[in-house]
């Protein structure tokens, strides 16, 4: 016996099988069916649903029986539509609900069903595995224009640096952009004081929009820009001033003026849930003229810290003595940053915010900022930095609502960023398809259209390194910062990069290039990561593959908001449609060869969007990524299923 689900959105006249995330007021019709053995028949079906208890300890369970529908041969449909907002009535217009079907068949044996695959059913055991249903707000709208393209993502001291740039007291300048090696510890972990600098700054940016622009890119997200003591801006001294070694308020109006002139936004890096010993707030060293928490306990600023024994012994971030922790459920602490903060920079010109660490934000704190966000501008993008499943994450003990319409537009994409590379180096394929149609399945489109999708960050190993270096092992720091990829391994590993990259930036979400992974840059874990932008030596070849992608990206716009089917997924091969959600336009299948030769027949013939041409049929070498977009008739599984069509290893 074999069960499968299918929903239909009745207010919206939309198929939506792929989906699992809904507004509140969404009236669904679910259809069971079951493919049943010869003299098996159906007795009844019923739903059994409920709301999440694990913040309350509480839930009521609802069973809704199905009717059945007229069947044929051995094939059975059960029905059933609920009105989510009148037979669910979810708190606050939300919710996070789990179901799954019960059937008794006609010899009175009784099945459960369930599982997260889009339309396929599992036979479920003691109700382990029930599918996820999440209803976010009908007032939900995340950004279209962060949608619209790719990210390029900026560690400002190591982009590029214009003028003269001098350091401001305490800081070291490294005048060697091309060879210099990041400060480090002795070991990871070790304390070390990160003021040494290469001396990027915004007016360097902005000479370089021309080039960032030529990789399609629509959003440029900068690390920290605030004052702060160290290189890495992590420790904000001043949320109201920009770091005088990246420029001044006028520099960076300039930048987002500038950017926007080009079709691109700036994004910040919102580092909200602690701030600098060194800063305006606490003022562990004294070099603020104002009185810090650390100072006194009737500072004005005393409230947003907790101290377990005054001056010394302070909640910080993961122990970090540098870092202490802010308590964003502070009243006043939250008026500053949503009243004072994110007025002025959005004045500024700034289109979006990312916030570090938004698992340790309390809810009432990116409640209230997504609003005050949304009130300067709707369609301005705020994503959380949240590296599991966001849908269902539990936080120091509670069930985050990130993605029911008040907190969060979207997330940072770190299970996609696993999952691809588990791929590209091993064949791995549950992990792939969990990371693409099982979250998009469980997270609202358009939270799915607005996912930071990436293949590295200024916190993971350089995406070239990982897929062609030497494996990390128990070097030590000393050693991988003078470690490089032999020739032999660059070229693999540029050769994986491109297939990864091409399988990545075709996915539901918004593809984002860390700086200098288009130029070939290398770099093991943190701080070997952050080297200098290689504008002496930028890799031709990925430059060129880069910027093909991104264009494309940008310029077919059913990548920005389309729907997301697997067609293929083997360790040798991942093809996939992008369709469009309205019907009115053609849809893209993506091909992806990790292994072996892939050839593809087009009776209807297909457009080539990285050729510029128009095929009837297609050999994809292996490493290799093709983009086809297809004429509206295209039956893709008739395409797939064509007698031309062979694989082969």
């Amino acid at each position: 016996m074999k069960a499968y689900e299918f929903k239909f959105d009745r207010r919206k006249k939309l198929r939506v099988n792929e989906l699992g995330a809904f507004a509140a007021d969404t009236e669904m019709e679910f259809t069971l069916r079951l493919a049943l053995s010869a003299g098996q028949s159906v007795h009844s079906a019923a739903m059994g649903i409920h709301r999440d208890a694990w913040n309350t300890g509480e839930t009521e369970f609802l069973t809704f029986p199905m009717r059945p529908l007229p069947g044929e041969g051995n094939i059975y449909d059960w029905t059933l539509t609920l009105d989510f907002a009148s037979d669910l009535n979810p708190a606050d217009g939300e919710g996070l609900y789990y179901y799954h079907y019960a059937v008794q068949l006609g010899d009175g044996s009784c099945f459960v069903f369930g599982g997260e695959r889009p339309t396929e059913l599992d036979i479920l055991d003691n109700y382990i595995g029930e599918r996820q249903l999440l209803l976010y707000r009908p007032d939900f709208k995340a950004s279209s224009r962060f949608a619209s393209g790719p990210v390029y993502h900026i560690f400002v001291d190591r982009f590029a640096k214009a003028g003269t740039v001098t350091p401001k007291p305490g800081a070291v300048l490294d005048e060697d952009w091309d060879d210099g090696i990041p400060q480090y510890g002795e070991y990871p972990g070790a304390e070390v004081a990160n003021n040494v600098f290469f001396g990027g700054n915004l007016r360097g940016i902005t000479e370089k929009l021309d080039y960032i622009a030529s990789l399609g890119v629509r959003t440029i997200y900068l690390s920290p820009v605030f004052e702060s003591a160290s290189n890495h801006k992590y420790d904000t001294g001043n949320y109201m001033k920009i770091d005088p070694m990246f420029g001044t308020d006028r520099d960076f109006e300039v930048l987002c003026r500038e950017a926007r002139a080009r079709g691109m936004g700036i994004i910040l890096d919102g580092v909200f849930n602690h701030t600098g010993s060194d800063s305006v707030y606490f003022n562990r060293e004294g070099h603020y003229r104002t009185v810090g928490a650390y100072q006194s306990k009737r500072s004005r600023y005393a409230p947003w810290f907790s101290f377990r024994s005054f001056p010394d012994d302070y909640e910080c971030w993961w122990g970090v003595k540098t870092l202490p922790r802010v308590d964003s459920a502070n009243p006043g602490y939250r008026r500053f940053i949503c009243e004072t903060v994110v007025p002025k920079w959005m004045k500024a010109g700034v289109s979006g915010w990312r916030l570090d660490v938004a698992d340790e934000l309390n809810e009432a704190f990116l409640d209230d900022f997504r609003r005050a966000v949304k009130e300067r501008d709707p369609d301005s993008a705020v994503i959380g930095e949240v590296w599991e499943d966001a849908s269902d994450k539990i936080s120091y003990g509670r069930r985050r609502r990130y993605l029911t319409g008040r907190e969060l537009d979207s997330v940072m994409n770190y299970p996609l960023r696993s999952a691809v590379i588990g791929y590209v180096l091993n064949g791995e394929t549950g992990a792939l398809r969990h990371a693409t149609e099982g979250l998009y399945r469980r997270y609202p489109k358009a939270v799915s259209d607005n996912l930071l999708n990436f293949l590295g960050t200024h916190d993971t190993e350089r995406i070239l390194t990982v897929l062609g270096g030497e494996p990390t092992g128990d070097k030590t720091n000393a050693e991988l910062a003078v470690l490089s990829m032999t020739p032999e391994e660059r070229e693999a590993g540029k050769k994986k990069l491109c297939l990864a990259w091409g399988i990545l930036v075709g996915l539901p979400g918004v593809p984002c290039v860390f700086y200098g992974d288009e130029a070939g840059l290398e770099g093991y874990r943190d701080p070997f990561c952050r080297r200098p932008f290689p504008w002496r030596r930028v890799d031709s070849d990925l430059l060129s593959w880069y910027r093909t992608t991104g264009t494309m990206r940008r310029d077919e716009t059913v990548f920005r908001d389309g729907l997301f089917r697997i067609l293929s997924l083997t360790e040798s091969e991942f093809l996939y449609l992008r369709s469009p959600a309205n019907g009115q336009e053609c849809s893209v299948l993506t091909a992806a060869a990790r292994k072996g030769e892939i050839r593809l027949s087009f009776p209807s013939g297909a457009f080539s969007l990285t050729e510029g041409v128009t095929l009837s049929e297609a050999v994809l070498s292996e490493g290799t990524v093709g983009f086809f977009r297809l004429p509206p008739d295209t039956d893709p599984d008739a395409v797939l299923s064509c007698p031309e069509n062979s694989r082969s290893e």
